[in-house]
């Protein structure tokens, strides 16, 4: 089952299936977005001023709405003062290195 999210973008609307897993993960991160912003005594406004976007999209952003760039991510995150926590999303890629290790213990096999 996915979730349908209409987006608009230039007077056209397109559907984006969202599988539920990620929309959960997209709201978690919204709301550690928000909390972060909470913790610093941040407000809606001050941040959307910083980050250059209104207070609606700010607010999506906490809600973790998918129809929302992943650049506004970036900027509302570097407004809060996390400008490299947008780099961390995979660093630990425990399945990335099992398969990669696999392949290289695999190809000094066939030598």
């Amino acid at each position: 089952m996915y979730i349908i999210i209409y987006m608009k973008n230039n007077s056209l609307s397109r559907k984006v299936k969202i599988p539920p897993a990620v929309n959960r993960n997209l709201v978690t991160m919204g709301e550690q977005i928000k909390l972060a912003r909470m913790r610093r005594n941040f407000t809606v406004n001050l941040i959307a001023a910083r980050a250059g976007i209104s207070r609606a999209t700010l607010w999506k952003v906490e809600k973790g709405d998918a129809g929302v760039a992943i650049g506004i991510y970036a900027k509302v995150l570097a407004a809060i003062g996390l400008p490299n926590d947008i780099t961390l999303l995979a660093k630990d890629d425990e399945l990335g290195h099992f398969l990669q290790d696999a392949a290289l213990l695999n190809k000094g096999k066939r030598k």
